[in-house]
């Protein structure tokens, strides 16, 4: 009866099945997270010392704090800037400042590696001209922090640009009367009021940060995601894995709930105020060029910097020509075959979310789990089909499955917020006029909500294509054998210290995934309040 009495909305009692695969969404993306947990406390695990524990752990945190610290301070700034003042390039940045989003985190730490190394060029140029900078080590926390913030500030530039852009002018002009300088007003109230975009963009710039694996595992730098893998593949032991990998669903679940406390309390507009552009201050002189040098620094250490150099450093080499188109075929067709399952499945979930409100909210917490422990989680299904595959071809199939099960669970939420904004344009009166057309629930949602939300559902697409073609430890852990994509074979040529070769797979995805990113933050870039 509780099942009928919920899969029944359409006319004369007819069944929507929209409910259901909600549900079976839903359980995509918890049902690994539940695996990892019974992992972590069924069989034996490895004589791993606690210290060892304690320590990655430490540094785990070390590294989520700086990361915030930078990404908080260099995306802010970068928002304010592009906002409320006029300078030369302004109108460029404001949507290029997004592009290191193509990037990869681990191809920015190869090519820094090779620059920056006390053997790499630039250090062994500076020694040839007197200058000795033995201090500078890429190798380390902080230089990973720096990476990594190279990579993540745009979560925080796009989450902030989004608040100012929506502040109440009102506000701004009393804290002028008042007194405020510019500065002061930035400081005392534009930060204060946007507090929770900042919150949601630090938030999710130190979820990529705990969940990434490529990067801090090249640098040295040893995290609980890095003791995760160690447990699983030195060790030998998939329960001590999943035990390193509990502290990191704990601080998951925490980072989620900050971002949605933060995401449900975002009001910026005046209430009952009518809308109006915000002042834009000129800058002139050696303001307006400071400015201009800022952002332009940040999407050149973002992207310039590291392509360049792995351009440069691969140049003269012949590549590989079939292993890496037949890798970028793999990688594209993961990219769009997890985009089109991961999108389905997240409109599905959008669709009854508000049947299920709980289950929504916890299939959001894959986005904030690192792929590496996703992949314990899917050891069970993993092992079930290779076991009854036949072999050949079949294992590839079945390999190919579980990492679009695994991309799927963990990018449902990526998906499901542009899904759930897109959706949210279709007022109760669209579908209530459907209904009364004779159109039951999934009638209604083909007919009215899916073709009105179709830029949001191509948005979510474009998201999470990205996110797949930069995926590293999944794809690592659960791809078939002898089936590579271009994130793999940059990683093996990085782990064997050839850094020039892993330049062209690097490269090749980020011309993979600079269309979408262009195509995304150019959108982003031109939605303003009162436009259409």
């Amino acid at each position: 009866m509780a099942l009928s009495s919920i899969l029944t909305k359409g006319r004369g009692g007819a069944l929507s099945p929209l409910p259901l695969i909600g549900a079976l969404a839903a359980l995509v993306a918890i049902l690994p997270l539940v695996n990892v947990v019974a992992v972590a406390f069924s069989g034996e695990t490895a004589d791993i010392a606690a210290g060892d524990l304690i320590r990655y752990a430490l540094t785990s945190a070390g590294l989520a704090a700086l990361v915030a610290l930078i990404t908080g301070v260099a995306g802010t700034l970068a928002a304010w800037l592009v906002v409320m003042h006029r300078f030369p390039g302004r109108s460029v940045f404001a949507w290029a400042l997004a592009l290191p989003f193509a990037m990869p985190a681990f191809a920015v730490a190869y090519a820094y590696a090779d620059l920056l190394d006390v053997g790499g060029d630039l250090q062994m140029a500076l020694r040839a001209s007197g200058i000795e900078l033995s201090w500078l080590n890429i190798r380390s926390l902080p230089g990973a922090a720096f990476v990594l913030s190279c990579a993540f500030y745009p979560y925080v530039y796009l989450a902030m640009r989004a608040a100012f852009v929506n502040l109440p002018v009102q506000a701004l002009e009393t804290a002028r009367t008042l007194g405020c300088t510019p500065r002061q007003a930035f400081l005392r109230v534009a930060v204060p009021m946007a507090r929770p975009a900042l919150a949601a963009g630090v938030a999710l710039a130190v979820m990529e940060t705990l969940a990434d694996f490529g990067t801090v595992q090249f640098l040295a730098v040893q995290t609980l995601t890095t003791g995760v893998v160690r447990a699983w593949f030195v060790y030998g032991s998939v329960a001590s894995a999943a035990q390193f990998a509990l502290p990191l669903l704990g601080a998951a679940a925490l980072l989620l709930w900050v971002e949605r406390a933060s995401r449900s309390r975002k009001s910026y507009g005046a209430a009952g105020g009518r809308w109006r552009p915000l002042p834009v201050t000129d800058l002139t002189g050696a303001k307006a060029w400071s400015a201009t040098a800022f952002c332009l620094g940040l999407i050149a250490l973002g992207l310039l910097v590291p392509a360049g150099w792995l351009a440069w450093s691969s140049f003269g080499l012949t590549p590989d020509w079939p292993r890496l188109m037949t890798a970028a075929r793999n990688s594209l067709g993961l990219g769009i075959g997890g985009a089109l399952l991961t999108v389905g499945l997240a409109t599905a979930l959008a669709l009854a979310a508000k049947r299920m409100p709980l289950a929504a909210r916890m299939a959001s917490l894959g986005y904030s789990t690192p792929g590496a422990v996703m992949a314990i989680g899917l050891l069970l299904p993993a092992g079930w089909l290779w076991s009854v595959s036949p072999g050949g071809s079949a294992n590839v199939v079945a390999g190919v499955a579980i990492l679009l099960y695994a991309y799927a669970a963990r990018l449902m939420a990526a998906a499901l917020e542009p899904v759930d904004a897109g959706l949210s344009r279709v007022t109760p009166s669209m579908v209530q006029a459907a209904r009364s057309l004779g159109a039951g629930e999934t009638g209604a949602a083909l007919r009215v909500q899916l073709p009105i939300a179709a830029p949001a559902l191509f948005t979510a697409g474009l998201v999470v294509l990205v996110d797949v073609l930069k995926e590293l430890p999944a794809t690592l852990i659960l791809r078939p054998f002898n089936f590579d994509t271009l994130a793999v074979i940059a990683d093996n040529y990085a782990r064997d210290e050839r850094l020039a070769n892993a330049g062209w797979p690097s490269l090749m995805l980020v011309a993979l995934a600079l269309p979408a990113v262009i195509w995304l933050s150019r959108r982003v870039a031109h939605a303003r309040p009162g436009s259409p």
